[in-house]
This record gives C-alpha cells, sequence and structure tokens, in this order.
C-alpha cells in the first residue's frame, strides 16, 4: 500500500507529474508536502473502490516511464530515442529532401545555373538524351503551388509524342512520365518508331495526378540514321558528334531553345557553333575574308578519366552516373580550366554491399609570357 514516506522519496517534478496525471486541481502550485498529501486522499479513494491494490496503480505506473540513474534519481524514459537512431532519421529524412529538389547540386563547387534550362538531345533513332539546370526559385515555386499536395509529389521527366512540324497542346501526346530524382542534371531514354518528333517537361507529378510544369524543352526528332553515334551516352560521345547532334536537337531552328541549346554547347566543348555552312568548312571558310592585324596563339586543355571496375557496378564521377563497357571499364573527357579541380569517383556493386571510392585531385596553370616582335628587315 502507498505511503507518505514512499511517496516522499520521489522528486517534487515527479510527484506533479503523478498529481498532473491523477487530475489534482492546481497541482503546478503545490509544494512536495501538498503534493503527498493530495496523492495520499487520492490512493485512499483508489483503495475503497478498488481495493489494496488500487493505491499502488500510482508509483506502479510513475515507475512505468521512469529509470533510476546512479544518483538515486529518476530520469523520464518516454519519448527517449537513442541519437543513433535520430541521427541516422535525420540523414534519411534529408536524403530524401535531396532526391526530391531537382535543383540540388551534388557538387559543392558547382556554380548555381542563374536560369532554368532543360534541353533535349538525340543520340540515335532510339534515345534521347535531356540535360536541365534549375533554379532553387523555380523548386520552391512548385512548392507553393501544390500547397497540401507537395509532400506526395515526384520529381518526373514528362516525354511528349508530337504531330509532324508542329507544337500545338492538341497534337501533344504523352507517351511516358519517367520518374527521376535530385542530385544530377541529365539522363538517358528509350524511344520507339522512328521517325518522330518530341518534346520533354520536367516538373512534379502529385498523387492525384496533377502534374506542375517547371520548365519545357526544345523539340527533337528521330529521324536519322539507326547506327548508334557512340557506346558512351555523355558529354564525351556528343563532343566527337557535336555538330550533328546541335542540329538534329533543333540548333538551327532559332528562338529561345535554340539559344540556351547554343550557349550549353559552346560551354561544354568549348568552342563556337557556327552557321550549317561554318560547320561543314570549317571556321577557316570565314578566315579567307578576314583580315587578321594579331598574331594569335590560343592554348587549351581536355583531361582522360579512364578506370576498370566490377561489372554490373553503378559508378558516378562528381556525383553524376556514367556507362560501363561490358566488361567494366569507362572513360570520360573533361575540361581543364585554368584551377584546381576535384573529382570523387565512387563505385558500388551491383547488390549495393561494396563501395569503393577514390579522389582525384588535378590543377592547370597555365601562363602568358609576354609576346616578342622582330624586325621585318632582321
Amino acid at each position: 500500500m502507498i505511503t507518505a514516506e514512499k511517496l516522499r522519496t520521489q522528486t517534487v517534478k515527479n510527484l506533479a507529474a503523478m498529481a498532473k496525471r491523477e487530475g489534482v486541481v492546481g497541482w503546478h502550485q503545490m509544494r512536495k508536502e501538498q503534493l503527498v498529501k493530495a496523492l495520499l486522499k487520492i490512493a485512499k479513494d483508489k483503495v475503497k473502490k478498488g481495493g489494496r491494490n488500487g493505491s499502488s496503480s500510482l508509483l506502479n505506473d510513475s515507475a512505468a516511464s521512469q529509470k533510476r540513474m546512479s544518483n538515486g534519481r529518476f530520469a523520464s524514459t518516454r519519448n527517449q530515442v537513442n541519437p543513433r537512431s535520430r541521427a541516422r532519421i535525420e540523414e534519411l529524412k534529408a536524403k530524401l529532401v535531396r532526391a526530391k529538389d531537382l535543383a540540388h547540386q551534388s557538387v559543392a563547387n558547382e556554380t548555381a545555373p542563374q536560369k532554368d534550362r532543360l534541353l533535349l538531345m538525340v543520340q540515335d533513332a532510339y534515345w534521347l538524351h535531356v540535360y536541365w539546370e534549375l533554379t532553387s526559385q523555380s523548386v520552391e515555386r512548385a512548392q507553393v503551388a501544390l500547397a497540401q499536395y507537395w509532400h506526395s509529389a515526384k520529381p518526373i521527366l514528362r516525354l511528349c509524342s508530337l504531330g509532324d512540324g508542329t507544337t500545338t497542346a492538341v497534337d501533344r501526346i504523352t507517351v511516358r512520365d519517367i520518374e527521376i530524382h535530385g542530385n544530377v542534371n541529365h539522363w538517358y531514354f528509350d524511344v520507339g518508331d522512328p521517325p518522330r518528333n518530341y518534346q520533354v517537361d520536367i516538373g512534379y507529378l502529385t498523387s492525384q495526378g496533377r502534374f506542375y510544369s517547371l520548365v519545357r524543352s526544345n523539340v527533337v526528332s528521330t529521324a536519322i540514321s539507326k547506327r548508334q553515334l557512340g557506346s558512351d551516352r555523355h558529354w564525351n560521345t556528343v563532343g566527337s558528334h557535336c555538330d550533328r547532334v546541335f542540329a538534329l536537337s533543333g540548333g538551327y531552328d532559332g528562338g529561345q531553345s535554340s539559344a540556351d541549346l547554343r550557349e550549353v554547347f559552346e560551354e561544354k566543348f568549348r568552342r563556337p557553333m557556327g552557321s550549317p555552312m561554318v560547320t561543314r568548312f570549317g571556321l577557316g571558310a570565314e578566315a579567307l575574308s578576314c583580315d587578321h592585324s594579331e598574331f594569335i596563339l590560343e592554348i587549351d586543355a581536355e583531361m582522360i578519366l579512364f578506370g576498370a571496375t566490377e561489372p554490373g557496378s553503378h559508378v558516378t564521377v562528381k556525383g553524376e552516373p556514367i556507362a560501363l563497357e561490358e566488361d567494366g571499364t569507362f572513360t570520360l573527357r573533361f575540361p581543364m580550366p585554368d584551377r584546381r579541380q576535384v573529382l570523387p569517383v565512387v563505385s558500388s556493386s551491383g547488390d549495393g554491399i561494396e563501395q569503393r571510392t577514390v579522389i582525384l585531385a588535378v590543377e592547370r596553370n597555365t601562363k602568358s609570357m609576354e609576346p616578342i616582335s622582330h624586325d621585318s628587315e632582321e
């Protein structure tokens, strides 16, 4: 049976919690002795109603939610979460947020885009490559527009087929929705039945079927040869056929989409994308009519990254997935600007159990010497 002595062994905090649980009026203003008296009265009432063991529930309920510490006091164990479990939960929450954020930069030293761009490019008759740059403001606008449906929304690439020579909404047919995630800025997907015209929207699709588009791509046509342009479907492969891919992807059509396409191609390949005449005959066609008054020497450099891992593995370079050959080898070309670059290469086994990481740091330091002019009479 509960006694005053047993209650006095409890702290004021524990007594107050017991009084609150039992519905004692004014418990938060009571001192320890007042709490003891109030709880004794409740215990006696319980004995009358429920027998001798009725009053023991006061301490039993309290002990169920407490544990004794080394100093003899009780510490509450309710709602306690293991610190490692809490850290893991927070890590998973952050991972989900990053996976949903299409504007998230996977590499810290990458510059944030200044505007939204979605570029669709033709790899061959059956494969398309889409590349995007999105601002965080666009993702925030989508979150506001979708309101309570944002939590269920998924990042989506919506592939649409268009009628011949038209981009009207009537002729737009949704082929399929491709679920994507953050931390990447490009995607490959297969198409069929060439020749056909395609266009892609990137945005968020809610569980109720509402699609919020962030930006729409240029129109491309797959009316080309079935011969593939290369085995490694990334910028290094596009580079060897950039003029052809640029033309097939609508680079000479005019308008904002072709301007964005030209800008990205010139950034990636560090060369001007000229008119079709220049593309066919080279810059020498224009040089014949130009009188150069300066002697020019321009130097640039590229880096070739190659390696090998187990076939069937998943490999990322700077956070972006790359395609492997059947034997597990891979080759990539990178621009080499005048600065230090850090390239993390991560390979994960096909079953996800093993992972290896190699960090490659390279630096380029180009120095231009003062020009020397010789007198022609010498």
